[in-house]
């Protein structure tokens, strides 16, 4: 039997002092780093706001299930097929766009797309109507970005056309300008 080079240290072996002194020592540490706080004064960066006042989180979007919206379903309820939130007109507050259409069981029923506000601390509202479901034309591609609302609108030629197949597509553009959501692209359709 061949001896170890090293002799058999007395550490290798645990026993209770052996736990009773670490957990001591771990105890210590912590305790004292209690003390070891930095000053409140002194951790926190410089700002110009006075001390004690933080500033507000910006409020939530409105939420567009909700509003009540300028859209006659009869004895169905409208649905909210796509929302976008976004600040539209640079007061910083984001407002949301609603595109919605009366809840059919089948069919392409046309959309009207809303933009909706919260007035501090009021209830989210309708305050603006950019296309009326009354004009029978149907939403997709649809964003907000950068306070632009952008989508492509399928409409139809005449009465005749059935719902299921618009024959106009139209690109549409709309920007908060003097007080109003204007169309920046031309209103003229061009056939599909």
């Amino acid at each position: 039997m061949q001896h170890p080079a090293v002799p058999e240290l007395a550490h290798n072996t645990t026993r209770p002092i052996h736990w009773l002194a670490t957990a001591a020592a771990l105890a210590a540490v912590i305790a004292g780093s209690s003390f070891l706080q930095p000053d409140p004064a002194n951790a926190a960066q410089p700002s110009s706001k006075p001390p004690g006042k933080t500033a507000a989180a910006p409020a939530p979007a409105p939420d567009p299930a909700t509003v009540t919206y300028p859209i006659t379903c009869g004895n169905v309820k409208p649905v909210v097929k796509t929302k976008a939130s976004g600040d539209l007109d640079g007061d910083g507050s984001p407002e949301t766009v609603a595109v919605v259409h009366c809840a059919a069981g089948s069919g392409t029923p046309p959309d009207g797309v809303y933009v909706v506000t919260r007035a501090t601390g009021g209830k989210p509202r309708v305050v603006a109507t950019l296309v009326d479901p009354k004009d029978r034309q149907n939403v997709s591609d649809f964003a907000v970005r950068a306070g632009v609302i952008t989508a492509t609108l399928h409409g139809y030629s005449t009465p005749d056309v059935p719902s299921c197949c618009p024959d106009l597509k139209d690109e549409a553009k709309w920007q908060w300008k003097d007080g109003t959501f204007a169309r920046s692209t031309p209103a003229g359709a061009h056939s599909v």
